[in-house]
């Protein structure tokens, strides 16, 4: 079989989301499958370390699809030629996008409807592109993959698709995240806390990850117990970052506020495995990697409520109102405080960790893709 995969979010250096999902994934399929001939489709010239497999052929079609014009060119113009011309059996894309020029059969992985219940939080552009072609996505793809039982719900109640057509492929989290030593604990606070515990969220500087009622949960938890704890923020800053950068300069607690931007997979496990709490107060997720990470590194994770991670973390996490600082802040509060609670989080939470692996995602991605096929 010809399997044409979309890799467009195969970037070194800036490997996230959809990028991630597509390299645990497909790595695990190539070597399992070798008799099988996957196609990676880059918009961009491609690092070989992408190349992880010998029955993978690389195609580069230009011009970078990086918003809604190139979009609907690279997917409906690129993409059928390529199909055509390597005689591809199916076309997987796991960014929410696909062709509606093909007649190839096509397996398209959703993600989340974050765009439909938070508009405002991505470019107007993108949105108005997203809320037109999604539904044709959904009804061009002949099987559909999403991330949860949330989302599968939630894409099937939004969009009238039949929940059979659907099937959840869990995400998971690297298996290099994994508890770290005392000393590597405090190597990490002496670098970057000056020797303070810290609470860790982990994710793009974004709007929808609800990062201002994050500072105003620290300030409430700083106010009440007088401590010297300090907030570390991990990961890029993304559209519309701005606004939060404007607060944090106006924070009272700046000075105990630390951003380390983009980090290597290396240092973010050390930064995860260090931490006292995750505190990951996103407003919606489809399901929330950083979740599982921190679990794989024995950390007690504060998450928010309404949304997947309530299904995927289940009894091992303390789950908040994303909407309410005061309700954060009393979590963090009881994490501070509790420590046979935090000790019995960690516990849940390592149990729970290990029901996710790439190798069962990949596994589930292969049966969507088997349905696309027939």
């Amino acid at each position: 079989m010809n399997i044409a995969v979309n890799t467009r979010f195969l970037l070194p250096d800036y490997l996230e989301g959809y990028g991630y999902f597509v390299y645990e994934v497909f790595k695990h399929l190539t070597h399992k499958y070798p008799e099988h001939h996957f196609i990676f489709i880059f918009d961009r010239a491609y690092d070989k370390q992408f190349i992880f497999s010998s029955n993978i052929s690389p195609v580069v079609i230009g011009p970078p699809a990086r918003h809604p014009l190139l979009w609907k060119f690279w997917y409906d113009i690129k993409i059928p030629a390529v199909l055509k011309r390597h005689k591809a059996d199916v076309f997987v894309s796991a960014d929410g996008l696909c062709s509606l020029a093909t007649t190839v059969r096509q397996c398209l992985v959703l993600h989340d409807l974050a765009f439909i219940h938070y508009p405002g939080h991505i470019r107007r552009s993108h949105y108005i592109f997203y809320k037109r072609y999604v539904p044709k996505f959904l009804k061009k793809a002949n099987a559909i993959a999403t991330v949860s039982e949330f989302s599968k719900r939630d894409i099937a109640n939004t969009y009238n698709v039949d929940p059979d057509k659907i099937d959840v492929v869990y995400s998971a989290a690297k298996e290099i995240f994994k508890p770290v030593s005392a000393a590597v604990k405090e190597q990490v606070k002496n670098e970057y806390t000056d020797g303070k515990e810290y609470f860790l969220y982990i994710g793009a500087i974004h709007p929808r990850k609800n990062l201002v009622n994050l500072l105003r949960a620290f300030s409430i938890f700083k106010k009440r117990q007088k401590s010297s704890f300090k907030l570390v923020l991990a990961g890029r800053l993304a559209w519309k970052y701005d606004s939060f950068i404007q607060s944090l300069k106006r924070y009272k607690y700046r000075d105990d506020v630390i951003m380390l931007g983009y980090l290597s997979e290396e240092n973010l496990v050390r930064i995860t495995a260090s931490a006292y709490s995750l505190v990951y107060p996103s407003l919606l997720e489809g399901f929330g990697v950083p979740v599982i990470e921190a679990m794989k590194c024995c950390v007690p994770v504060i998450t928010s409520l309404h949304s997947s991670m309530q299904e995927i973390a289940g009894n091992a996490a303390l789950y908040a109102d994303a909407n309410n600082p005061d309700d954060i802040a009393d979590k963090m509060m009881l994490v501070y405080k509790d420590e046979k609670l935090r000790d019995e989080l960690i516990k849940k939470g390592d149990a729970a960790s290990k029901q996710y692996s790439w190798q069962r995602t990949a596994d589930l991605l292969w049966q969507c893709i088997q349905e696309a096929v027939v």
